[in-house]
């Protein structure tokens, strides 16, 4: 039988797993106790959270929501205006209105029970390919290869030995895939080893390599981490933009009574009148508020 002729693989599943289990973050979402309260509900909320947004941001809000709705039938309940409310300054937060739709969709296709199967998962309100796996993965225990950022991050450099990954395509689950253990419980830890080492150490702009349990085999690292560009999409700045006077709108109808007021006093004083009315605009088309008879309020 021929030998292959493809190179060996630079992430090592041994030296990569065993740095997780000494160096894991302990984050609620990974504890034993977070899954036998909410199980895969929990997972599902946690991954909504975290999409874009940082973890010391995101742990609060969590526990808050799990608390208050601490699995789908609860969250289904709710109105549109109290989920808004509770997801805050989270930002995106499409993001809410969609967990609560998927909410919904658990309650009345699967009985309440977030769905283990990967395509039944994608066919909920507001889920990826990324979420959809994760749940199955890090939940389930089930074995597929979920990419985020700082998976592709790694596998560009240690894998391809560039500096920055190249832009997010469908092959990166096929790259993942490839680099994974065989048994299924070792996969999923090795998912979660490949996210952390990327949040930690092999991070975007200062990558610690002289702490990476990869750095014996990293391609970048052995070539001298050229600089070999950079194809990332940029996001825009924050201060000043239609974002942030999105924001701005949905926080002063969230802390106003009732969640509603007179759509001229919500943020009056805006200094750009013409980015404050088409904030309000994008919100209505959202479905993140509502103007009914000259007021602004929270969807009903």
């Amino acid at each position: 039988m021929p030998h292959s002729t493809a190179p060996s693989p630079k992430v090592g599943h041994g030296e990569l797993i065993g740095w997780y289990r000494r160096n894991a973050r302990d984050l609620p979402w990974r504890r034993a106790d977070f899954h036998d309260r909410y199980g895969a509900w929990g997972t599902l909320v946690s991954e909504f959270m975290l999409q874009q947004t940082p973890v010391a941001r995101v742990i609060p809000h969590l526990e808050a929501w799990v608390r208050r709705w601490p699995d789908p039938a609860a969250l289904a309940e709710a109105t549109p205006a109290q989920v808004v409310h509770q997801w805050a300054n989270l930002g995106y937060p499409r993001r809410a209105l969609w967990l609560h739709r998927a909410a919904s969709e658990v309650t009345q296709r699967h009985g309440g029970v977030v769905p283990r199967d990967v395509p039944a998962l994608l066919a909920l309100s507001g889920i990826g390919e990324y979420t959809a796996r994760a749940v199955a993965v890090f939940h389930y225990g089930d074995r597929h290869p979920v990419v985020d950022t700082n998976t592709r991050r790694v596998i560009a450099r240690a894998e391809d030995g560039l500096g920055q990954p190249r832009p997010p395509a469908r092959r990166d689950l096929a790259r993942m895939a490839a680099l994974l253990p065989e048994a299924r419980e070792d996969a999923a830890v090795f998912n979660a080893a490949m996210m952390e080492l990327g949040a930690t150490v092999c991070t975007a702009r200062a990558p610690r390599c002289e702490a990476c349990p990869l750095a014996a085999r990293c391609a970048w690292l052995q070539a001298g981490r050229p600089d070999t560009g950079d194809t990332r999409r940029r996001q825009a700045r924050y201060e000043g933009s239609d974002r942030q006077a999105r924001g701005a709108v949905l926080r002063a109808l969230r802390e106003a009574a009732g969640h509603a007021m007179p759509a001229v006093e919500v943020v009056h004083d805006w200094a750009d009148a013409v980015q404050r009315d088409r904030a309000i605009d994008s919100l209505i088309a959202d479905g993140l508020i509502e103007a009914v008879d000259g007021q602004l309020r929270l969807p009903a």
